[in-house]
């Protein structure tokens, strides 16, 4: 079984070499796809040193948002499974065997990779993402029918044919209330698994803001009301 690992990268140069590095070290069969959003601190520089025979790397010569990385990742998708991974070390890599697990073994189509649900360390961060986070989850569960702990997690891993019935079209932070709301619509088993968490500051690199969270919000409603199934048909989670 193996996994195409997609990393969206935008201005990591301080994190990419030990994210690579310690995804290489996940023993499991793998490709690397890692997509460069137009970096500007050196980071394209640090990438274009790379020789690995399982990684590929594209460029785009714009910024265009962390949706739009993954949607270029997912062109190249040539694994089983598909795990989405940020470059910027909050998340990490040595759990891919408990996420791929449920998928491995028939019960689950998605994994996301929960960081409510762990008694595994956490590092203690915003009062205010945090609770954005959970209302933007909540307002998810209610459009979905879902019971999900943690909608915005990095770590969405699930089946690569999934990409055959879904076209994602956010190009920003959009992309997973969008993911969320269409795989519920396609009646996918999903799981979620409890995660570690090694969360970032701003002055650290961390990108997201409110705005973000609005833009979330739009989404939610947006794909709920408008997007097709892979049938064709327009129907409510």
């Amino acid at each position: 079984m193996k996994i195409s690992v997609i990393m969206p990268v935008y201005n990591e140069r301080q994190t990419i070499h030990k994210i690579i590095e310690k995804v290489q070290q996940v023993n499991l069969e793998k490709e690397i796809i890692i997509v460069d959003d137009c970096s500007t601190d050196g980071t394209r520089e640090c990438l274009e040193e790379l020789k690995e025979d399982n990684i590929k790397i594209f460029y785009h010569e714009r910024n265009k948002g962390k949706g739009a990385a993954l949607q270029t990742g997912f062109n190249h998708v040539s694994g089983d499974i598909v795990i989405i991974q940020d470059a910027d070390l909050e998340y990490d890599p040595d759990e891919y065997h408990r996420l791929i697990r449920p998928i491995v073994s028939g019960q689950a189509d998605v994994v996301y990779g929960s960081r409510f649900l762990s008694g595994s360390e956490r590092r203690v961060l915003f009062f205010w993402h945090y609770v954005g986070n959970k209302l933007l989850t909540y307002i998810s569960n209610i459009i979905t029918n879902l019971n999900l702990s943690d909608m915005e997690t990095c770590y969405k891993v699930f089946r690569s044919d999934i990409l055959k019935k879904i076209r994602i079209e956010q190009n920003r932070f959009g992309f997973e209330p969008e993911f969320t709301v269409k795989i519920a619509k396609e009646k996918l088993r999903i799981y979620e698994v409890g995660i570690s968490y090694y969360g970032r500051d701003y002055a650290e690199g961390k990108k997201i803001g409110w705005k973000d969270g609005v833009a979330a919000l739009w989404c939610l409603l947006k794909y709920h009301i408008f997007s097709k199934t892979a049938s064709g048909k327009t129907e409510s989670s």
